[in-house]
């Protein structure tokens, strides 16, 4: 079978379509899937390069969410049967502790993603926990479902979970046009609030809007949070979806009304920000931070695409030999949605 996977860190030259082996039978509560698609995030471009301070276990499969069908079940397996279209789920947790049995799995202390601490679904054949897959929603086609796992799952648990965004409330989504952002402004939107988003002028502009955002401001601008606090109006923003970091935050900060909420799941762009002390006591403001998300979560998202609350945003999909031409197309942020590689047509056939 095909793999993505890499042997060293680096650019897109480092990408390697290993042919290997097959996988055994699934293991007990384990599950195979006949991978048909996975998605790309900037999180596979973090992992190619390195991540600081964290050494990640080489040669590794790539990849975190992705969609296929079960091909063969381990034992203690429930709800999950051969030939079920499946999509898949980053996130991996121990499920004993005390935060797993609490239903709070991204708070485990041996929490996990796919593609980062193991092997991931980059694959023509993945070996997961049986807690990781969900059922496809019907509406979506393999690619479409690929796509939307780990954004969707890490907006959900930004805005619902941990910031706990309300109908009529204003909400600044940083980056609309990114995964993350636009899968922040369906959920926001879809909550009621009202959205100002920012993305770069003209075509992702537009599908910022696209997406239900209410208002879009040029974040190259400079001052842009100006603007933002002009639209805004006097009890300026809400909630602030943050992901970008260094290059935002200071501008982002500045939106935050009384009582406001500002909520991080990543620093694209820098991890060193200031924060003045006197702005959070006397403003009554609160920093949350945010990571992926817990089982809840990904059922929410499930249902939500299940209901047609949201929709999928594919931009291209690459076959999966041209892997390196996928990194270089997201790298140079040519993209509005996701980045998606299908698995060849006679794969596991």
């Amino acid at each position: 079978m095909l793999a993505v996977r890499i042997h060293e860190h680096g650019g897109p030259h480092v990408l390697a379509l290993d042919s290997l082996p097959p996988p055994g039978p699934p293991g007990e509560g384990q599950v195979t899937v006949a991978m048909r698609a996975a998605g790309l995030n900037h999180l596979d471009l973090w992992v190619r390069n390195g991540l600081p301070g964290m050494r990640l276990p080489l040669p590794l499969t790539m990849g975190s969410d992705g969609a296929g069908t079960v091909l063969a079940v381990g034992q203690h397996v429930a709800g999950v049967a051969v030939g079920d279209d499946v999509v898949i789920q980053p996130g991996v947790y121990c499920g004993s502790c005390p935060a797993c049995l609490a239903g709070r799995e991204n708070m485990c202390a041996k929490f996990g993603i796919l593609g980062e601490t193991q092997d991931g679904v980059q694959t023509e054949l993945a070996v997961v926990s049986a807690a990781n897959v969900g059922p496809k929603p019907a509406a979506l086609s393999f690619e479409e479902a690929a796509s939307v796992v780990l954004v969707f799952m890490t907006a959900y648990q930004m805005l619902v979970r941990r910031a706990d965004l309300r109908p009529g409330e204003t909400v600044l989504v940083i980056g609309g046009s990114s995964g993350v952002g636009a899968a922040a402004i369906q959920i926001a939107a879809h909550l009621g609030a009202r959205i100002i988003a920012t993305a770069a002028a003209g075509a992702k502009t537009d599908f910022a809007r696209e997406q239900g955002a209410h208002e879009v401001v040029d974040h190259y601008q400079e001052n842009w949070y100006r603007q933002v606090l002009e639209l805004a109006g006097p009890d300026k923003v809400s909630v602030v979806c943050e992901h970008v970091g260094a290059a935002t935050w200071d501008q982002s900060v500045r939106t935050m009304g009384l009582g406001a909420r500002l909520v991080v799941c990543g620093a694209t762009t820098g991890s060193s920000v200031t924060i003045d002390l006197r702005h959070v006591y006397r403003k009554q403001q609160t920093f949350l931070g945010s990571t992926m998300g817990d089982m809840a979560t990904f059922q929410a998202v499930l249902r939500g695409f299940e209901a047609g609350d949201y929709r999928p945003f594919v931009d291209r999909v690459f076959p999966l030999a041209e892997i390196a031409a996928a990194h270089r197309y997201l790298e140079g942020s040519q993209q509005r949605g996701k980045v998606v590689v299908s698995m060849p047509a006679d794969a596991n056939s």
